[in-house]
C-alpha cells in the first residue's frame, strides 16, 4: 500500500497536469499564476483550457487561466491571503472582474485523500458485494447518479454495494478520470441513510481502489456537510479545494435561467 507523502506527491502531479504547472508549484509560499492548456493527461471531465481556476493545497494559489485574462488573475491573487482568495468577501472582487469577459464563479469544490492511518475496515450493516465492470450496467439510474455517470459511463469501472436481501440500498462507484486517480461516489436509499452504510462502502472501495495501485480521491461541494463527513468517517481527510469559473451563460442554464 501506498503511504500518505506518496498519495499526496501522486495527488499534486496530477494538479499539475491539470493546471499547467509544476507539482512543486503548489509547496510555495507565494502564490503562482499560469496560462491554462489543454492537456491529453488532464483529468477526464474537465474542460480545458479554464479560463479561471484557482487550486490550494494549503500553503498558496496556484491559479490557471485564459492568456487575455492572466493580468486580472495575478492582480487578484496578489491582492489577498491564500486562503481570501476561496472566500466571499473577496470572491466578489474575482467575479466583478470575470463579468467583462462574459464568466462568473461557479464551482466551489474540496476534495479529500485517504488517511493510510485511517483507512480501515469499517463494519456495514448489511452484506456487500464487489461488482466488476459488466455487472451495474443496469444501476445507470437517477437513485444512483452520484456514483455512477451516465454520461461518462465508460470511466466507471468498479462498484461496491451493500445489499438488503437482493435489493441495493446503498452503492460506491469509482470513475478512471486519469491514469493515476480514480474519483469514488456515493449514493444510499433515503430510508436507510444514517446507518454508516456510505462510510463503510466508501472506505471499502478506497481499498479496493489502493489495491489496483490507483490513489482514490473523493469530492464535495463545500456546502455539503453530510458528505464530507461521509469522507472523514470513511478515512478520508482534506486535500485540497477548487475554484472554477464559467461562462455566464452555462450558470444561467444549470441554474434553469434560459
Amino acid at each position: 500500500m501506498m503511504t500518505n507523502g506518496e498519495i499526496v506527491r501522486i495527488a499534486m502531479e496530477q494538479s499539475a497536469v491539470d493546471l499547467g504547472c509544476r507539482p512543486e508549484d503548489f509547496l510555495k509560499s507565494e502564490n503562482v499564476t499560469v496560462e491554462s492548456l489543454c492537456h491529453p493527461d488532464a483529468r477526464k471531465y474537465l474542460k480545458l483550457p479554464f479560463f479561471c481556476q484557482l487550486v490550494t493545497y494549503g500553503n498558496n494559489v496556484v491559479a490557471s487561466g485564459a492568456k487575455e485574462f492572466l493580468p486580472e488573475i495575478k492582480k487578484y491573487v496578489s491582492r489577498f491571503s491564500w486562503y481570501r482568495c476561496f472566500e466571499t468577501p473577496q470572491l466578489h472582487v474575482l467575479e466583478k472582474a470575470l463579468l467583462p469577459y462574459g464568466h462568473k464563479v461557479c464551482f466551489m469544490a474540496e476534495y479529500f485523500l485517504p488517511d493510510m492511518n485511517e483507512l480501515k475496515e469499517k463494519n456495514c450493516p448489511y452484506p456487500v458485494r464487489v461488482l466488476e465492470k459488466g455487472a451495474f450496467e443496469q444501476l445507470y439510474l437517477p437513485e444512483w447518479s452520484n456514483a455512477l455517470c451516465f454520461d461518462r459511463k465508460h470511466l466507471d469501472v468498479l462498484a461496491v454495494g451493500a445489499y438488503d436481501g437482493d435489493t441495493l440500498i446503498g452503492l460506491a462507484g469509482v470513475s478512471a478520470d486519469c491514469d493515476t486517480m480514480w474519483q469514488i461516489g456515493i449514493d444510499v436509499l433515503p430510508a436507510y441513510r444514517r446507518q454508516g452504510i456510505a462510510s463503510a462502502l466508501v472506505s471499502r472501495m478506497a481499498r479496493e481502489v489502493l489495491e489496483r495501485g490507483k490513489v482514490p480521491f473523493y469530492c464535495c461541494a463545500w456546502s455539503n456537510v453530510l458528505s464530507a463527513r461521509t469522507a472523514v468517517a470513511a478515512g478520508f481527510k482534506p486535500a485540497w479545494v477548487e475554484m472554477t469559473a464559467k461562462p455566464c451563460a452555462l450558470i444561467d442554464e444549470m441554474n434553469g435561467e434560459n
